[in-house]
Formats: C-alpha cells, sequence, structure tokens
C-alpha cells in the first residue's frame, strides 16, 4: 500500500510561537513512497505584524510586501485539506509543529498530535552522529544542488527536504520492488514455480539425436551420462 506523507517547511517573523511571532509563508510537497508527485501548496501570509530586518534578510518578506495577502484564518481550510491525515515531515519539525499548532488554535481548530510529525533533523543526527544536520549541510552530503535557492522559501525548502528525505531512507533504491518476498532470516525468497500442465514437443531431430550419442560415444565415460543427468531424448522445458 503506497505512504503519503506531506515534505512541508514554515517562514516565519522569529522564534517565538508564544511570544506574538507569525507564520509568514507555508510550502508542503506531496511525497507518495518518498518520491515527489508534483502536487504542492505555497501560501504567502499577511502575520498582521512587523517582521525584523534581520528576518526580512533571511526570507525577503516585508510587511508591506505581505499585507494584502490572506491571514491564516482565511487559508486554514486550504491547508488542511492539503495534508489530509498524511503524516508531516520537516526539519526541526517541532519549531514548526509549534506555529502550525500556535496558528491552529487561534482558530480554533484541533491541533495537529506530536505523533503525526518526523523531524529529518533528528533522523540526521541518529545516523550521522556527530556532524551537521542543517538542511544545507545534507544537500551538500547527499549532492542536492542549491541552485534554485537565493533566499529561505517554503516551498523551495520543501521541495529540497523531499531529496534529502529521500536519501535519508535509502534513496532511490530503497523503492525498487522485486518479485519475492523477504523470508524471515532477510533473504529474498521466490516463489516455486508451478510445472507445466503438459511437457513441450522436443525439437531435435533423429539426425541430431543421433549425432549426438556418436559424440558422447566418443568420451571417456563422462560423469554427467554415468549419473543420468544428460540425456538426448529428454524434453525440452
Amino acid at each position: 500500500m503506497s505512504k503519503r506523507e506531506i515534505i512541508f517547511d514554515t517562514e516565519t517573523t522569529g522564534l517565538d510561537p508564544r511570544g506574538g511571532d507569525r507564520i509568514t509563508e507555508l510550502g508542503c510537497v506531496e511525497v507518495i513512497d518518498f518520491i515527489p508527485t508534483g502536487k504542492d501548496l505555497r501560501i504567502l501570509i499577511n502575520p498582521e505584524r512587523d517582521i525584523p530586518a534581520e528576518v526580512t534578510a533571511v526570507t525577503g518578506h516585508t510587511r508591506e510586501m505581505l499585507k494584502d495577502e490572506p491571514v491564516f484564518i482565511q487559508i486554514v481550510d486550504q491547508f488542511l485539506e492539503f495534508i489530509e491525515d498524511s503524516t508531516l515531515v520537516a526539519h526541526n519539525a517541532m519549531f514548526d509543529m509549534g506555529f502550525i499548532n500556535m496558528e491552529l488554535e487561534r482558530c480554533a481548530r484541533p491541533i495537529i498530535p506530536k505523533s503525526r510529525f518526523i523531524d529529518t533533523a533528528a533522523m540526521a543526527r541518529a545516523k550521522y552522529p556527530g556532524s551537521p544536520a542543517s538542511l544545507d549541510a545534507l544537500c551538500k552530503r547527499f549532492d542536492v544542488s542549491l541552485d534554485s535557492r537565493t533566499k529561505h522559501g517554503a516551498l523551495i525548502d520543501s521541495y529540497l527536504l523531499a531529496e534529502v528525505y529521500l536519501e535519508l531512507n535509502g534513496g532511490r533504491e530503497q523503492s525498487l520492488s522485486f518479485s519475492g518476498s523477504e523470508g524471515g532470516d532477510g533473504k529474498v525468497v521466490y516463489p516455486v514455480r508451478a510445472p507445466r500442465p503438459k511437457s513441450l514437443k522436443s525439437l531435435v531431430s533423429e539426425q541430431e539425436r543421433a549425432a549426438h550419442a556418436e559424440f558422447i560415444s566418443e568420451m571417456d565415460d563422462p560423469l554427467w551420462q554415468s549419473l543420468g543427468l544428460l540425456k538426448a531424448d529428454a524434453p525440452a522445458e
């Protein structure tokens, strides 16, 4: 059964959702079995507050730029319809979860439980202990191009994270499907092919059979003949 997940990212006015900071941009990318489907969502949001200059330097967002965009309560249904009940994958997911759930609470909507979030930063730290686990560092580790990113953007970062998430789960090779099934010892077990209901007619002519017998007779007691492993008149399969 295919697994649908949503890779997502937020851009915000700051670091503290409980201290008045708000979301300015949402980016979501649908992946099925770790592969992006091409279905995505990007929403710019009016945070209804000032944006510090140091944040603008990172995201490019200004209050003037976002003043005519919808506020969160106007796009909440669009966001929830897109994510459905899928698992949400984010880098430093608890940060994004804090902002998403703060905004949902402000809209009097149920928050999303922690169990629905996967944190790729935690995955990277567990897989590569002691190594940098930022999104940029992981993109460099996995040769994911950063050419499309001039500033941090929620949708751009979501697409970058989708490639990183695939690599953290084994890369494209993990999605290959084999006809056998995995046994208890980890080996691939292939089902035994049922025998043909009727043997195929032999295509060996009498002349070929005689020539083969003559050739064998000239050999010095071939082992496969004494064991009955080779018979000139055996039907083909």
